[in-house]
């Protein structure tokens, strides 16, 4: 399958390394030849360097043979063009980043359709969509939905109130607990993330994965010895798209939102902008302003300024004076894994969020696609549909040589998911939720190949 990305920052490299550890044949297009070097040298990929938007560019990367285009720079009115050039060329389907949300408003003049445009991802929505679930798990730093929000994927930092799973191995765990079953997918000790087994033991100051039914939620934190708690009071830091759109999808969850900006004219004009949310002009990195503002009850602290080193600040400070849960938003994608490890809370990108929402359109249209990728954990998420005869429908998970850095999660059987186990069998009917080092996929993929 042909995929030609154009735009090769943070976005395009992230989707590009994912797919190239999948069976696509992929071109980047980028206009920097910084950036073009950077793709050429650490990834497997024809590189293209030229404007994206150049009717002679996309005909030498052979964009008409392309099953997917991927306009993803940052600059919209140039994903626009390249959209409508790729489609003249013949181009199969084209998915675009959007940062103006008013090009797919219901009174919008210029749609993005009359462009070739199929799919429209606005990374700033997709970033506050993972703030949501994240608000909506205040127990959680990370939270990730799949199939339909039926299943939850939920990062846990392990402290001393997880006293039932402590130095007890997994098996054991498991074994104790009849009422409902999860897999953990991945534990984070560290900066290495380590794909358990049967035997690992869990220490203070891991942050475990787990899969888990979302109905089941409730009993994993009783395991935890976690209380799911009911989050009230949220604060933002930041009057931008994203501290916006947060403030208007809270808001009709009748959430009291406070909304923090420095600027004091922005603060005025977003007050009539969000007429149910409290609007405060104020310096999130102020000690004082914070505790005046009572930080210690706030139940959810949201950091998304335009400014990332304003949003580690804040965050940090915010974690520190009391707050129950802190949201930090961040563009550079390797700040993400040592921020985890302080645990100064929660980490979000927005280029992530995109290249995750870019991922799950690709995979609606492939049985076997990567759907999911992280900076935090080296770990990838993988859906298959076994070949009929293949050898995982041949036994029990547990009598398969599963690779090593690998773990099956869950099994979807004609629209029914299970958490996997070992007496778990996989058939030609049935879709499998894999997780693994990127190490691992290709000895994954035999598994599922005739």
């Amino acid at each position: 399958m042909k995929v030609v990305i154009i735009g090769g920052g943070e976005v395009g490299f992230h989707v590009a390394k994912a797919l190239s550890e999948e069976d696509y044949d992929i071109t980047v297009i980028d206009i920097d030849p910084q950036k073009c070097r950077r793709a050429s040298e650490s990834l497997d990929v024809i590189v293209v360097e030229g404007n994206g938007a150049s009717p002679q560019t996309l005909i030498e990367a052979n964009v008409g043979d392309a099953n997917y285009v991927l306009c993803l720079t940052r600059v919209d009115e140039v994903n626009l063009i390249a959209s409508q050039q790729a489609h003249e060329l013949g181009a199969g389907k084209i998915i675009a980043r959007l940062r103006n949300q008013q090009y797919t408003a219901k009174n919008s003049i210029i749609r993005p359709e009359k462009f070739g445009v199929d799919i429209v991802i606005h990374p700033e929505k997709a970033a506050a969509d993972e703030i949501m679930r994240l608000v909506h798990h205040p127990f959680a730093v990370q939270a990730i939905d799949f199939e339909a929000g039926r299943l939850k994927m939920l990062g846990i930092n392990i402290n001393k109130d997880s006293k039932n799973i402590i130095g007890i191995p997994i098996s054991k765990i498991c074994s104790s607990n009849n009422d409902f079953r999860f897999a953990v997918i991945a534990v984070l000790r560290g900066q290495e993330t380590i794909i358990p087994g049967a035997d690992f033991e869990f220490e203070i100051g891991d942050t475990a994965y787990f899969v888990i039914k979302s109905v089941n939620i409730e009993n994993l934190m009783d395991l935890l010895g976690r209380k799911i708690t009911k989050v009230n009071r949220v604060m933002i830091i930041g009057g931008s798209k994203i501290g916006r759109a947060l403030a208007k999808g809270l808001q009709k969850e009748r959430i009291n939102v406070r909304l923090v900006d420095y600027n004091r004219p922005k603060a005025g004009h977003i007050s009539h902008k969000v007429e149910d949310t409290m609007v405060i002009y104020g310096d999130g990195t102020d000690i004082e302003f914070l505790r005046s503002e009572n930080i210690q009850d706030v139940d959810s602290f949201i950091a998304v300024t335009e400014n990332e080193k304003t949003n580690l600040i804040s965050g940090l400070l915010a974690n520190h004076l009391g707050a129950k849960q802190s949201i930090i938003h961040v563009v550079t994608t390797e700040f993400i894994p040592t921020i985890q490890e302080i645990g100064a809370g929660a980490v979000i990108s927005k280029n992530l969020s995109t290249v995750n929402a870019v991922l799950s359109q690709l995979h609606s249209d492939k049985t076997e696609t990567q759907i999911a990728t992280f900076d935090e954990i080296d770990v990838d998420v993988l859906e298959f549909q076994p070949d009929s005869g293949s050898p995982i429908t041949k036994k029990p998970i547990k009598d398969l040589n599963i690779p090593e850095n690998s773990i099956i999660g869950m099994i979807n059987h004609h629209g029914k998911i299970k958490i996997a186990h070992g007496e778990s069998m996989i058939s030609d009917d049935d879709t499998a939720l894999v997780f693994s080092k990127a190490s691992a996929i290709s000895k994954v993929k035999k598994l599922f190949h005739k």
